[in-house]
């Protein structure tokens, strides 16, 4: 992931995912109680914010982001990833039915390991599919601060069919 250039708070970018962007932000409500931000969709390789905020402190001594809340955002971006793998197959399916078969994804299996503590102003991560077959696809997510600081990495099993 490259670094976060000079604003620590990247906006996101408005492109023609709108609907999956729209889904990812707004119709999931935990999405919106962490305030998760879809950044890209480029590549297949998604991109997610999440600006620090007092209500997802951990320890409050460091104000240090919540692990449950790093956790939480890796296994996001990583259900993701998973869901945009299936989007090349669909090409030809319209949008309703590529949209439909978000209701089939969920987590098999998540590991997370925590390398620093969360601190920063905004946190960015990125998901990547290793393999995506017909009926399981495996991630891995990076999770890194606005100064590019490596907070922690995943690897996420999504069912997706």
């Amino acid at each position: 992931m490259p670094p976060l250039a000079d604003n620590p708070c990247p906006q996101a970018e408005n492109d023609w995912h709108t609907t999956i962007k729209e889904m990812f932000e707004n119709k999931l409500p935990f999405n919106r109680v962490l305030g998760i931000e879809v950044l890209a969709l480029n590549d297949g390789a998604p991109r997610l914010g999440i600006k620090m905020r007092e209500e997802l402190v951990g320890n409050y001594m460091r104000g240090s982001l919540h692990g449950g809340v790093i956790s939480a955002v890796i296994d996001v971006t990583g259900g993701l990833a998973a869901f945009l793998s299936l989007q090349g197959r669909m090409e030809a399916e319209p949008p309703r039915v590529k949209i439909q078969r978000f209701g089939k994804l969920g987590t098999i299996d998540l590991r997370i390991d925590y390398l620093r503590p969360g601190l920063g102003q905004c946190f960015e991560s990125v998901g990547h599919v290793l393999r995506s077959g017909q009926k399981v696809a495996v991630t891995r997510i990076e999770f890194k601060n606005d100064l590019d600081q490596l907070i922690a990495v995943g690897t996420g099993a999504y069912v997706i069919a």
